[in-house]
């Protein structure tokens, strides 16, 4: 997913094509996919809101596939990309401002997937990794005690896109998915966890 429009930024460049340490935000979410196991096929949904990010991938040359979103939101954006894309079962949602994402951490959740029982599973993270890094995420739930906040990873069934969907909700106390960059702050943070690496 890269249509948003990356407005919190209030930056001039749209946001998937902000770089940390020399690459484009996208580039490292790409990476991540294309260096899995289990992603057959790579679909970016790039909204009408970030014209210049779709022109990018279509002269990227990575084997993607850009699908246009009308950019009203990010669920009606995904579902719109699954349905335009003809996807049938299994489909791996990852927004493109995750950059500190690995394959082998897709790999994991993927191969979890299959073992639960759930249509849907949806990766959270620990809010006190988020804290411990100085983030300060928009969004938390309370799981059974536990504050959690979502990672911008999720597998769907796309046989059943346009239904709720049951999900799994699979929590994990890791930094690298602490890092969505949303704003400047999180931007600079990332650049410095990337170089503690």
């Amino acid at each position: 997913m890269a249509g948003g429009r990356g407005s919190r930024m209030k930056l001039p460049i749209e946001k998937p094509l902000l770089e940390i340490n020399g690459r484009k935000l996208i580039e490292y979410a790409l990476d991540a996919l294309e260096g899995s196991r289990h992603v057959d096929n790579i679909y970016i949904a790039a909204s009408y809101n970030g014209p210049e990010t779709a022109k990018w991938l279509e002269k990227c040359g990575r084997d993607v596939n850009v699908v246009h979103t009308p950019g009203v939101g990010y669920v009606s954006d995904m579902v719109d990309a699954i349905t335009k894309a003809r996807i049938k079962g299994p489909v791996l949602i990852v927004m493109a401002d995750l950059p500190l994402i690995t394959s082998g951490l897709l790999d994991e959740v993927m191969a979890l997937y299959h073992d639960v029982p759930s249509p849907a599973l949806s990766v959270y993270n620990l809010l006190s990794v988020c804290r411990s890094k100085g983030l300060r995420p928009d969004t938390v739930f309370n799981k059974d005690g536990q504050l959690i906040v979502p990672s911008g990873i999720n597998i769907l069934d796309a046989d059943n896109i346009h239904e709720e969907q049951e999900d799994y909700n699979y929590i994990l106390n890791n930094h690298r998915l602490a890092v969505n960059v949303n704003t400047v702050e999180d931007l600079e943070i990332c650049s410095r966890l990337m170089e503690e690496e």
